[in-house]
């Protein structure tokens, strides 16, 4: 693996031709998907600015350029109109200012009117390194031309370590304020949320307080990625806390979680009513973001890296890496969120075929397990059967199983590879989307999901199924373009 240094890391991007030569490189890769997201060089990371503006979705990526890094972040824009087709549409914000000099970082989008504006920490470093994270915002026109204010809206609170970022804005009816959820860290290395309010979008923001969360003050060194959502009349928090082993995960670190309950600006209490549940169990979830203003009360609309903090994949060594989930639609039913990819999903299948041993490498399966029996289902196993990507279910302990340790590519190993998936219910049905270099796993119509990065070789190409299984399959048509757009 190489090893970069810091001046390649944090090389700013002069043009096209600093990176079009990589691009060439990569777009001929084996791995690159065909209807996820994914950077058209180097690295991306978390899903940023997502938000729906007069009849376009808006989407942005923190990017690293220059390979399979973390160095200095731009977002990159990507825009759809049915959260299924996505076009490339450049950079959406620079790291040219003072107060984001070594990089933009992840932030949120609000439309309002007219008007777009995008939220995100400006990560300044002084000549000692030494970190100051400034709360930025931008203003996004329809030609595309981004306008910065030309100062932060706030820098960081003393209280707190340097690791305040991630502003989520809401507007809150009942108090008529707006407000930013920072993740943050104090100085005891607790995980903490900080409320900033304001009774204008763009000016006069004052700390006003810790997010309270009774019951839950110990969970974790670091929340990044907060966010509250209500869907169907109930308050839904969403953060990534850091820093923490959790059941069913083994020895990662971060992990992307929600609580349902009530949310009180007045008091800054989000109150849960029961404990919290994972958005996703799979390896490979983070950073998880409500696209804002999706125009149902009903609903929410999520997306999310694929990929962890500090992970390595295989693809490093191809000078790129990373993807973005599927679009998710949100609801909520008997008390817990449900997850399904958007409905439009539907519309690139291209046609149905009937599985023999082999399987497509692009492809939506849906399984059914009618009678909740016990089965095993294994994907992109050998000719002889062995190896794979091996799904299992036991209907006595009511625990799915995954496991990729059979696979030929290794990558994370030492933070396991087989994941345990408790159930509340019988596993009756799965809906599995396989992409070039990703499984994402719907069970039981979204109400448990598991989402894994997966680099199957050229001898990798078989699958096989316990008998009872009924298994449908689709060939799925490209949803993004890969075009090479600065």
């Amino acid at each position: 693996m190489k090893e970069w240094t810091r001046e390649e890391r944090y090389r700013v991007l002069q043009g096209a031709d600093d990176i079009l030569g990589l691009y060439e490189s990569i777009k001929e890769s084996d791995y690159r998907q065909t209807y996820h997201l994914q950077p058209i060089t180097g690295l991306s990371s978390d899903p940023n600015g997502f938000v729906y503006h007069k009849g376009v979705w808006h989407l942005f990526y923190q990017w690293c350029p220059w390979g399979a890094v973390h160095g200095l972040k731009y977002w990159y824009h990507t825009a759809s109109k049915d959260l299924v087709h996505w076009k490339n549409c450049g950079v959406g914000i620079y790291p040219d200012s003072f107060y984001d000099n070594k990089g933009v970082h992840s932030g949120s989008g609000f439309s309002t009117g007219d008007d777009l504006y995008l939220f995100y920490t400006g990560n300044h470093r002084d000549e000692d390194w030494v970190r100051t994270p400034y709360t930025c915002v931008a203003k996004l026109e329809d030609s595309g031309e981004l306008i910065k204010a030309p100062q932060p809206l706030f820098g960081p609170h003393e209280n707190y370590t340097e690791h305040q970022r991630d502003p989520k804005v809401v507007y809150d009816e009942e108090t008529q304020k707006y407000y930013i959820l920072l993740g943050a860290q104090s100085k005891d290395l607790k995980g903490k949320v900080l409320i900033y309010s304001s009774d204008s979008l763009l000016e006069g923001w004052t700390f006003v307080g810790e997010l309270r969360v009774p019951g839950f003050e110990d969970l974790g060194g670091m929340w990044e990625c907060p966010s509250i959502e209500r869907i169907s009349g109930k308050d839904v928090l969403v953060f990534s806390p850091q820093y923490t082993t959790l059941p069913n995960r083994n020895q990662s670190t971060n992990h992307n979680i929600y609580l349902l309950g009530k949310m009180d600006y007045k008091n800054l209490t989000f109150t849960a009513e029961g404990n919290y549940r994972h958005l996703d169990y799979g390896f490979d979830f983070y950073a998880a973001q409500f696209a804002a203003n999706n125009g149902d009360p009903d609903r929410a609309v999520l997306t999310a890296w694929m990929g962890l903090p500090d992970n390595h994949y295989p693809t490093e060594a191809e000078d790129w890496e990373g993807s973005l989930t599927l679009p998710r639609e949100l609801r909520l039913v008997n008390n817990r969120l449900l997850q399904r990819p958007v409905p439009g999903l539907a519309s690139l299948r291209e046609k149905a075929v009937v599985l023999d041993e082999e399987l497509p490498r692009v492809c939506e399966l849906e399984v059914s397990n009618h009678q909740g029996q016990d089965f095993e289902l294994k994907l992109f196993s050998k000719k002889d059967g062995s190896g794979g990507f091996c799904i299992s279910y036991d209907s006595q302990t009511k625990l799915c199983t995954v496991d990729r340790s059979q696979m030929d590519q290794h990558f994370n190993a030492e933070l396991g590879e087989c994941l345990t998936v408790p159930l509340e219910d019988g596993l009756t049905k799965l809906a599995v989307y396989i992409d070039k270099s990703s499984v994402e796993i719907f069970i039981n119509d979204g109400q448990v999901t598991f989402t894994s990065h997966l680099y199957p070789t050229k001898q990798e190409a078989y699958y096989s199924a316990s008998s009872h299984l009924d298994l449908q399959a689709w060939l799925l048509k490209p949803a993004v373009t890969d075009d090479f757009v600065i």
